[in-house]
Order: structure tokens, then C-alpha cells, then sequence
């Protein structure tokens, strides 16, 4: 089963759940706001994907922080920078215990059908 990390909210993990019940693809849904993410989440997408593919830096929460906490230049920094502002990461953000996916565009999608199987 996928596990889909994002928020309730948010356009792209709407489409993004949709599509995997029109693809009959098992999945749960993890609200990174209400139910929060681990710093051991957050490390393992980090590890999976990079960090600028998981930092969005288009985002409102990253335009409001000071410079000085917009450091991203280790892994260990963007991971601390992610657990305490989970609505930077990029979303949604799929994961079945082996791989991990950011991002929903076509290459993306196709990740996620071959995750499935």
C-alpha cells in the first residue's frame, strides 16, 4: 500500500488521490499538518529524493522565513528545516516501505504505477 504525504488542502494531493482511486491503487492518505511527520520521515524522503527536489521554495512558508533559516546546504539542515516546517516539502510525497516519490507529473506517475505493483 502507498502512503501519500501532503495536506487536505492542497490542489495537487486532491488530484493526486483522485487519480490513484480512478488507477485502483491502494493508498492512505497522511496529512502532514494534522498529523504531523517524524524527523525520521523527513530524513528518509531527504535521503530518497534530494533536497531540492523535497524543499519548495515557490511556497509561502519558505518567502516568510529569515534568511538565516533558509540554509539548505546539508542534508542534516534541510532535514531539520523540513520537520519543523512540514509545509515545505513539495507535495504529495508517495512512499511503500521501499521507494519514495515527489511530485506528480507524468515521470512521477509512472513511479507511482510501477511502486503499485
Amino acid at each position: 500500500m502507498i502512503t501519500v504525504y501532503g495536506l487536505k488542502n492542497c490542489d495537487t494531493c486532491r488530484k493526486a488521490l483522485a487519480w490513484l482511486g480512478e488507477q485502483k491503487i491502494a493508498h492512505r492518505f497522511h496529512d502532514i499538518r494534522a498529523d504531523g511527520i517524524s524527523r525520521e520521515d523527513v530524513a528518509r524522503f531527504v535521503k530518497a529524493v534530494g533536497a531540492e527536489k523535497l524543499v519548495n521554495k515557490a511556497s509561502t512558508t519558505w518567502r516568510g522565513l529569515p534568511d538565516a533559516e533558509k540554509d539548505v546546504s546539508t542534508e542534516a539542515k534541510v532535514v531539520t528545516l523540513l520537520a519543523a516546517n512540514p509545509t515545505l516539502i513539495k507535495r504529495p510525497v508517495f512512499e511503500n516501505g521501499k521507494s519514495v516519490v515527489s511530485g506528480f507529473r507524468d515521470a512521477e506517475k509512472a513511479a507511482i504505477k510501477a511502486m503499485a505493483k
